[in-house]
């Protein structure tokens, strides 16, 4: 028998068929650069030229109309269009173009810092340095645009602006030019390819073309990097204290690349473009997305030419964990940036009708619960998402004037709340699950509400479910300092193996990233909510978008010690220096589990500021070395031209494993193979006539021999190369597990620790 389809399935398959081809979406281009003719005058000529001659829409060739959204310059060579996939198909097949891809979308990883960091009056005396000399070091953040009136950005007493800024301030409807200082110096916003995503419109009638942050998370995180320091800062009573940046004495620019829909690569790429031109001495991106090869990565391509230009690119690795692999921005001209908690903490209680006290953190402000404790209820609503608490699922008869017990997960911890709220419920317990494990994040709710981990969770549902009549009564006890242990890995940051280069040991460092404290917009509530009405000059937050600034910060103020160092020697420096013992002087632990963490989650370990001044020894790299780690990929010439932006490159001194990088940590695959070697090489940047001894801490499966194992340097600068072997041990199965084992160079001055991660099998 023969089935006819309706006359309007076939409509609806002739609309599909035809939306499909002629949708258009915003590609980057990627263009051979020394192919220009020379009867144009400039690339961004041909380029105009190139699209209108494959154009399948003759209307669209006025300027103001163009399908061209930015010309690329140093970040990378080609540009961004607005096309259809005939018009993307076409370009491809002209000789010049070398790669047409689509625009890829990437996500933001979202006071008491500073002490526990060290940074207090005395940091640097015993090395010389003067806070002051930060002055001339100006740090780039890409994100969601800035407060300028926020007092974090206050420019008393500052210098004048260094002469080798060539950025600007924007003026925008909302924003006067006039509003960037000493301080803020520059401010932009980059939004073509976020407007071509969204049907050349705005999403949102909060949003604007201009660099004002209505979304808060810019203002944080450039705060936390350079802040002006601000006295009697806190966020509604929480955290109270000086608020200040890592480098206070550094300027700021902003460039707003996110939006409500996310930050689209060709605005990025666009704003890295334009802060390298500027003369930014260190670019913060706290953002992310999946892992991509290097050419397919906008972030990591234009950072190469940021690092090539002696920019410092810190990013974030994401907010992916604990799950395995889930590491993001893993290039290694990159600062690779995971998340620990602070010394402090912001605890509150409930305590049970049972007699038991469950604990946990919150940052709830309003009126307490007084001293009646309310009935608690668990998984009854009128959807099979009411464990979860999402919009909608709750049965206002069933939670009306009681405490909501709400799993962890899905939706914003946040928004937990507020549909607790509008379903009539008086407060919220929200309980981890296995994917939170018993990591703790305070959150500032709508309603009187507390997180508990994982473990409390399960006591929690099953006294609900085993009690005729369970209640509780939240109370809420403000801030506490001196917690131990801490640092502990926070459960949200991602962790290794790197799957783009797994001979590459990623992330580098941790850094505070859990309840900091830093600048607000005053556009918008502290939880983001719309429904949220206060307002705050500061606000907590978590996520490795609040370490990722703080290490832009730290490399700000080693750049002022060393305006002589590469952006790898600095990198160097914050990861040989950096501690593996929490404050109670034992191994730092991994707060998914508080099993004890290890170098996939932390990398080289936590930042050290002080120690970071004077690392004794750096390991530098060139621009040619990361040539000769690109050409040892399975990269094809053309996808090597793409990152390093130069008209060919040779690959006959390749690097024989991507794992012989001169890079600060060692990632060893052994991937069927017994012995793996590789040869490093050290600079003295400490005291001449210093004299290093190897010390090896091996893994249970694998051997480790260095040579030689001491070093002797005569003068400072002078380069010294040793050779490390690993062998695998006879009878070790090759599974999927991991082991870990560090090389230490030691004097009575200095500990140069480098992290070593072993696996036997690609993950």
């Amino acid at each position: 028998s023969v089935i006819m389809a309706s006359p309007i399935t076939i409509t609806l398959i002739f609309l599909f068929l035809l939306y499909s081809a002629e949708a258009k979406r915003t590609y980057i281009v990627r263009v051979k650069h020394s192919d220009k003719p020379e009867s144009f005058s400039t690339h961004h000529d041909w380029y105009t030229w190139q699209l209108q001659s494959i154009s399948t829409d003759p209307q669209s060739q006025t300027e103001s109309e163009s399908p061209l959204l930015y010309t690329y310059k140093t970040s990378f060579n080609g540009f961004s269009a607005f096309l259809d996939t005939e018009e993307a198909e076409s370009l491809l097949r002209s000789d010049s173009i070398l790669d047409v891809f689509e625009d890829p979308v990437y996500t933001l990883d979202t006071t008491r810092t500073p002490e526990f960091l060290g940074l207090n009056s005395e940091f640097g005396v015993a090395s010389g340095y003067s806070g002051h000399a930060s002055n001339g070091v100006i740090i780039g953040v890409l994100d969601t645009g800035v407060w300028p009136e926020s007092k974090s950005y206050d420019d008393y007493g500052m210098p004048e602006i260094p002469s080798k800024w060539k950025g600007e301030c924007e003026s925008g409807p909302d924003f006067d030019s006039k509003l960037c200082n000493k301080k803020l110096i520059g401010a932009r916003s980059f939004s073509k390819g976020f407007q071509m995503s969204s049907g050349g419109g705005f999403s949102t009638k909060r949003e604007s073309v201009s660099p004002r942050d209505v979304d808060g998370h810019g203002t944080h995180t450039s705060s936390t990097a350079a802040g002006s320091a601000v006295s009697n800062a806190s966020f509604l009573g929480y955290a109270a204290g000086t608020a200040r940046g890592m480098a206070t004495g550094a300027r700021v620019a902003t460039y707003k690349v996110c939006w409500s829909s996310g930050c689209f690569g060709s605005d990025i790429l666009a704003a890295m473009d334009r802060a390298i031109l500027d003369g930014v001495d260190v670019l913060s991106l706290s953002l992310g997305g999946g892992s991509a090869p290097y050419y397919r990565d906008t972030i990591a391509i234009g950072s190469f030419s940021a690092m090539e230009k002696g920019v410092f690119v810190s990013c974030s690795a994401g907010n992916s964990g604990p799950t395995r692999s889930s590491v993001a921005n893993v290039a290694p001209w990159v600062m690779t940036v995971g998340a620990g908690t602070l010394d402090r903490d912001f605890p509150a209680y409930a305590n049970l009708g049972n007699g038991k006290r469950l604990v946990g953190v919150s940052l709830y402000s309003g009126e307490g619960m007084g001293t009646k404790p309310l009935e608690l209820v668990y998984n009854k609503g009128n959807s099979s998402s009411s464990n979860l608490c999402l919009p909608g699922s709750l049965d206002p008869t069933t939670v009306r004037g009681k405490i909501v017990v709400c799993d962890r997960g899905v939706n914003a911890r946040v928004e937990k709340g507020a549909v607790v709220r509008d379903a009539g419920g008086l407060g919220m317990i929200m309980a981890n699950t296995a994917a939170s494990g018993e990591e703790l994040v305070a959150d500032s709710h709508l309603l009187p509400a507390i997180a508990v981990g994982k473990k409390t969770g399960d006591l929690l549902r099953e006294y609900i479910k085993s009690d005729s009549n369970p209640t509780a009564l939240l109370v809420f006890k403000g801030t506490v300092l001196d917690v131990h242990p801490s640092p502990v890995v926070a459960a949200f940051s991602s962790r290794g193996p790197n799957t783009v280069t797994p001979e590459i040991l990623k992330p580098d460092v941790i850094g505070p990233g859990v309840n900091i404290l830093a600048g607000w917009s005053d556009a918008i509530g502290p939880t983001g909510l719309d429904k949220d009405s206060r307002r705050t000059q500061f606000n907590i937050m978590s996520g490795t978008s609040m370490s990722c600034p703080h290490i832009s910060g730290l490399a700000g103020l080693l750049k002022a010690a060393h305006p002589e160092w590469s952006p790898s020697a600095i990198k160097s420096a914050l990861m040989t220096t950096a501690y593996n013992l929490d404050n109670t002087n034992s191994p730092l632990r991994d707060a998914a589990d508080n099993s004890l963490s290890n170098p996939h989650a932390h990398g080289s370990g936590h930042v050290d500021p002080q120690k970071a001044l004077s690392p004794g020894l750096v390991y530098d790299i060139s621009t040619e070395e990361y040539i000769r780690f690109l050409c040892s990929l399975d990269y094809t010439v053309d996808h090597i031209v793409a990152i390093v932006k130069r008209p060919s490159v040779n690959c006959s001194n390749k690097f024989s494993n991507p794992g012989q990088l001169n890079y600060p940590s060692f990632s060893v695959l052994f991937g069927g193979k017994r012995v793996v070697r590789y040869t490093r090489e050290v600079t003295n940047v400490g005291a001449a006539n210093s004299v290093y001894k190897v010390v090896v801490n091996g893994a249970p499966s694998v051997g480790i021999s260095v040579k030689p194992s001491k070093l002797a340097f005569r003068s400072v600068g002078e380069k010294k190369r040793y050779t490390v072997t690993f062998v695998s041990k006879k009878g070790v199965s090759l599974t999927n597990k991991a082991e870990f084992g560090s090389i230490t160079w030691s004097n009575p001055q200095h500990q140069v620790r480098s992290p070593v991660a072993f696996s036997w099998n690609r993950f």
